[in-house]
C-alpha cells in the first residue's frame, strides 16, 4: 500500500499544473485591449480568454445565470456599466489596491464597477473653414450658424446618448430636447458611420465640424489612409455653459457567477496599475484614471481642458430620458 501510494503521489506530481485563467465578455474590440492582456499574462502567467459581445451583454449574463463562464465584463461607456449592474449580474469587489489606484469619481460607491480609462467627447473642426474660437460650448452646436455644417454618428449611439444625458443633468430634459432638435436641424447629412467617418466627411468637404471621442485622433494618425483626415481637423474641447468638457469611461465589473474570482481580481487590480495605465495611454491614446500616470505625448499635445464635474452616475441616470428624446425627434431620420 505504501508503495502504491508513493507511486500515485509521484504520478500526480508529474502532471502539469492547471493554469489560472480569466474569461472576459467585452464591449471593446479585442484588438484594442489585447496588448494589455498579453502583458498581464506575461507578468502573471494567468491566461485570458475574451469574447466580443457588442449587444445584449446583460441579457446574455442573465440567461446564463450561475453557469456563465464569464468572470469580468469590460465596457466602453458608463451607461453600459450601469446596465449590467442594474441587471443584477455583477458582484461588489472590495480591494484596497483598486481604491488606492482609482479615484472615487471613477468607481461605484457600492464597488460594483471601476473605471479604467477616460475619454473626452470633443469637436473635430475643419482647420481651413472653422476659425479658432468659433465653437466653444456644446450649446453652440445648436446655433443656426452651423446649419448644414455638422456631421455626427447615430444619435442613439452610446457616446451621443451619454452626452445628451449630461446635457439633461446640466439643463433639464426640456432644454436637452430643444438642443437635440437644434443639432439635428444643423446636420449636413443623416447620421451615419462612426466617429472617424465624420472626420473623413470633414476632409471631403461635406461638413465643417463633428463630435467624436479623443482617442480616434490617435487611431487615425496611425493609419496611412486615415492620416489625411486627421490632419484636416483640429481638436476643440467644448464645455457646457455651466460646466466642463464631457467625459466618459471604459470600465470593468466582476460577474456574479465568476468561476475564477481570484484570478479575475488579480486582473482588475493589474489593469489599475502604473504599467497597465501606461499601456492604455500609449496604445489607445486614452486618459489614465490613476493619478500620476501621464497621458501619451500625443494626447498632451492636444492641449489642456477642464473635465465636467457632473458625476458619471448622474449622467448614466438620465440615459433612458436621453434615448427617449432621440427617438421622439427622430434624430437619425
Amino acid at each position: 500500500m505504501k508503495k502504491a501510494l508513493l507511486a500515485a503521489l509521484l504520478a500526480s506530481a508529474a502532471l502539469p499544473a492547471v493554469a489560472e485563467e480569466v474569461n472576459i465578455y467585452s464591449h471593446r474590440q479585442p484588438e484594442l485591449i489585447q496588448p494589455l492582456l498579453d502583458a498581464f499574462t506575461k507578468e502573471t502567467g494567468i491566461i485570458t480568454n475574451i469574447a466580443f459581445v457588442d449587444k445584449g451583454m446583460a441579457e446574455r449574463l442573465q440567461a446564463e445565470g450561475d453557469r456563465s463562464p464569464a468572470d469580468l465584463v469590460l465596457t466602453v461607456d458608463i451607461a453600459r456599466l450601469k446596465q449590467v449592474v442594474d441587471a443584477g449580474v455583477t458582484q461588489p469587489v472590495q480591494s484596497e489596491v483598486l481604491e488606492a489606484n482609482i479615484p472615487a469619481e471613477f468607481r461605484d460607491e457600492a464597488d460594483q464597477w471601476f473605471g479604467l480609462t477616460a475619454r473626452a467627447r470633443i469637436v473635430y473642426a475643419a482647420k481651413d473653414r472653422v476659425a479658432d474660437g468659433a465653437v466653444t460650448t456644446y450649446e453652440d452646436l445648436a446655433d443656426p450658424k452651423w446649419k448644414g455644417k455638422i456631421c455626427i454618428r447615430s444619435g442613439t449611439n452610446d457616446y451621443n446618448i451619454a452626452l445628451l444625458s449630461a446635457y439633461i443633468a446640466h439643463h433639464g430634459a426640456d432644454a436637452a430636447k430643444t438642443w437635440a432638435e437644434g443639432v439635428k436641424a444643423n446636420l449636413a447629412r443623416k447620421p451615419d458611420g462612426g466617429d472617424r467617418d465624420q472626420v473623413k466627411a470633414i476632409w471631403a468637404g461635406e461638413c465643417d465640424i463633428s463630435l467624436g471621442n479623443t482617442y480616434y485622433m490617435g487611431q487615425m494618425l496611425k493609419d496611412p489612409e486615415q492620416q489625411p483626415w486627421a490632419e484636416s481637423v483640429r481638436i476643440v474641447f467644448p464645455k457646457f455653459d455651466n460646466g466642463g468638457t464631457h467625459m466618459n469611461i471604459s470600465g470593468v465589473a466582476m460577474t456574479k457567477s465568476a468561476p475564477n474570482k481570484e484570478a479575475a481580481l488579480k486582473l482588475m487590480e493589474w489593469l489599475s496599475s502604473d504599467e497597465a495605465q501606461r499601456i492604455y495611454a500609449e496604445t489607445n491614446n486614452e486618459f489614465p484614471v490613476k493619478p500620476g500616470v501621464p497621458a501619451s505625448e500625443l494626447v498632451q499635445g492636444w492641449g489642456s481642458f477642464t473635465p465636467d464635474a457632473i458625476a458619471l452616475t448622474d449622467v448614466s441616470g438620465h440615459r433612458a430620458e436621453a434615448l427617449k428624446i432621440m427617438e421622439e425627434i427622430n434624430f437619425d431620420g
